[in-house]
């Protein structure tokens, strides 16, 4: 937990920096989080969580580029205390996140027909949960990447619900809605090892896909839009 704390200051203190130098086009209120709370509903067995924003959560999505390669995400996160396993992952090193995403370029949830058209492979630009691991990495001004790992690699372990990318990364399909200035997710119990006494924290982010430059990661965080605590350390807890 310590190594989490200390990565999570690290980022924070690459977030403040990289702010001051270059703001993006989406650094703007439908980004700057104002709270963020995780709410368990035991007659329901599900946890609830929300990020409230100073705009209108969920209004900015990313500009088309059209390829896959470049292609913006933008994420309203959730990193956590939770364990990989009590999402589905094996034990690896590591942050699990919870991330509330639109990007136009691709759909990588394909079970899952989010604008009800039956299509499934066009709606990436919907806002969808995915859990995922996030480490360390300065290659990308965010400081943090989604963690990868090589092809074939018979210790690594991930939901069935996987988008089959070689990536620490679940497309599990809960419910998200936005609207006004809040956008939220609905998760069961069951979906998280029933575990309902978690610490976590809120980031909104820019991130960027990467299949061209081997020096770069897959998923980086190339901006921090916003964070709800000052230090990023996870200070919330889940409230009944």
């Amino acid at each position: 937990m310590k190594s989490i704390l200390l990565l999570l200051s690290t980022t924070m203190l690459l977030y403040t920096t990289n702010s001051c130098a270059q703001e993006s086009e989406y650094k703007n209120d439908n980004f700057k989080i104002d709270e963020v709370s995780v709410t368990h509903k035991p007659d329901l067995g599900v946890t609830i969580w929300e990020i409230t924003v100073d705009g209108t959560a969920g209004k900015t999505t990313p500009t088309k580029v059209g390829q896959l390669d470049g292609a913006p995400v933008l994420g309203y996160v959730f990193p956590t205390s939770l364990k990989p396993t009590d999402v589905g992952f094996n034990q690896t090193d590591g942050i699990v996140a919870l991330a509330l995403t639109s990007h136009p370029d691709f759909d990588d949830t394909p079970l899952w027909d989010e604008n009800s058209d039956q299509i499934y492979n066009n709606d990436g630009v919907i806002w969808h949960p995915h859990w995922v691991i996030l480490h360390e990495d300065k290659r990308v001004k965010g400081g943090l990447s989604v963690k990868q790992f090589k092809k074939g690699d018979e210790t690594v372990v991930l939901p069935p619900t996987n988008p089959e990318m070689p990536m620490y990364m679940d497309s599990p399909g809960y419910p998200v809605t936005a609207k006004s200035n809040t956008i939220k997710v609905i998760v069961p119990d069951y979906r998280m090892n029933n575990r309902t006494d978690f610490s976590y924290d809120g980031v909104t982010a820019f991130m960027k896909v990467n299949t061209s430059n081997e020096n770069l990661p897959m998923l980086g965080v190339y901006e921090v839009l916003s964070v709800a605590s000052v230090d990023l350390t996870l200070p919330y807890k889940v409230k009944n």
